[in-house]
């Protein structure tokens, strides 16, 4: 017998733990060497976990949910066993492990609303109180007679949590389920709650008639596509514009440290990306340097891996300022939050034919409004303001964009 170890590959720095999604093998099953055992899902991204050889997964030391860390020991695989032919105290101890579990699980969450609305308020679990109605349902008496649940300091209950099973409350033809927030949504909603509880928020809000850009990419779009082999889209031209207004306010582009302000010698945008997992915001490195061809390959390159769920983790970590487009969704308008540690964030919407006065005529003209979140704490009005008209002036005229003007 060789046994070989799987373990959990190296976590960023800023990454201390993660979760165990659902081994895609089970005891007994050949694996072939590099072949997918596992996902890993942490604040940032789902990290695979790759066989480290091949033979059969003899066992599985970490279940489905639990908590690991870098170097943390998941699995061993048996290089010479033959599939099927594992050794019964193997599969016995998961079959014994599993047994208990399912016992307890099976009375989880019988609770009416009520009783459990009060135990939620104590930190009680409704599998941890004796039920007294009709098949050890628990009802509100027995919630208001439940002691409170001391919380403990361990963070081992927070990844329980985090990795409980979605739990279905049956209250007839009204059914309610309550689903535990994976790591990246509960990470999202820490990282929102401190942008509004930290920063001095306000929003400043302009429009910008799209028509020249339009025009633009109907003329170039099909040479552009074939000398580049991309779509020439808008977002490159928001991004240009966003770099121009940096680099004439660089306080936009600036971060808070403490009583310090951080002003950064470069520009890294972030673009704020959709994917089945929640919303993510991967960084184009240098955008200032770059050409609107090469920033257009890159939304397209990180929109296909956010939908595959392949960004990794340096792709998702810096950023100096970011762009939220969602117009893309239908949205007139918007108060996008600030991501933290950045200072400001532009909110792009969607473009509509709107009705505007030019030289005392009405005429039709394709108008976006755009929004611009500041930290009022570092970032004056007047910088805010000027940085959001800078934008539209080079997206209503592209060419100041090629002539820095």
């Amino acid at each position: 017998m060789s046994i070989i170890e799987v373990q959990v590959p190296q976590l960023s720095e800023s990454v201390a733990e993660g979760t165990l999604a659902t081994w895609k093998k089970k005891i007994g099953d050949a694996i072939a060497r590099d072949e997918i055992l596992i996902d890993i899902e942490t604040d940032k991204v789902v990290l695979e976990v790759p066989s480290p050889g091949a033979g059969v997964l003899v066992e599985i030391i970490k279940a489905d949910g639990e908590t690991v860390v870098s170097g943390e020991l998941i699995a061993r695989i048996d290089t010479e066993a033959k599939a099927g032919a594992t050794a019964p105290a193997a599969a016995a101890a998961p079959a014994a492990a599993s047994a208990p579990a399912a016992a307890a699980a099976a009375p989880a969450g019988t609770a009416s609303p009520s009783a459990r609305k009060i135990l939620d308020e104590k930190g009680v679990a409704a599998a941890d109180v004796a039920g007294s109605g009709r098949g050890g349902r628990v009802t509100k008496e027995d919630a208001v007679a439940a002691a409170p649940k001391a919380i403990p300091a361990s963070p081992a209950p927070k990844a329980a949590a985090i990795a409980a099973p979605a739990v279905a409350v049956n209250l007839g033809d009204r059914t309610e389920q309550r689903v535990p927030m994976t790591r990246l949504r509960a990470r999202i909603a820490e990282r929102l709650l401190q942008s509004q509880q930290t920063n001095a928020i306000l929003t400043t809000f302009n429009e910008v008639n799209m028509g020249p850009m339009m025009a633009l990419r109907k003329q170039y779009g099909e040479k552009f596509e074939k000398t580049h082999g991309v779509r020439l889209g808008f977002m490159g031209f928001f991004v240009k514009a966003a770099c121009a207004a940096l680099q004439k306010f660089p306080v936009l582009n600036a971060s808070v440290d403490g009583n310090d302000i951080v002003y950064h010698g470069f520009i890294d945008i972030g673009i704020a990306v959709g994917s089945p997992r929640g919303l993510v915001v991967p960084i184009i490195r240098n955008a200032d340097q770059l050409s609107i061809a090469e920033i257009e390959k890159k939304i397209a390159e990180f929109g296909a891996k956010a939908k595959d769920g392949k960004l990794t983790i340096e792709e998702l970590t810096g950023g100096t300022f970011s762009i939220s487009n969602g117009g893309i969704f239908g949205s007139m308008m918007s108060t996008p939050i600030i991501n933290p540690p950045q200072s400001a964030i532009l909110g792009i919407h969607a473009t509509k034919d709107r009705a505007m006065v030019e030289n005392g005529q009405v005429v039709v003209r394709p108008m976006n409004y755009l929004a611009m979140s500041y930290d009022h704490r570092i970032i004056d009005g007047r910088e805010a303001v000027l940085g959001l008209v800078t934008m539209k002036e080079a997206l209503e005229d592209p060419s100041r964009l090629l002539l820095g003007v």
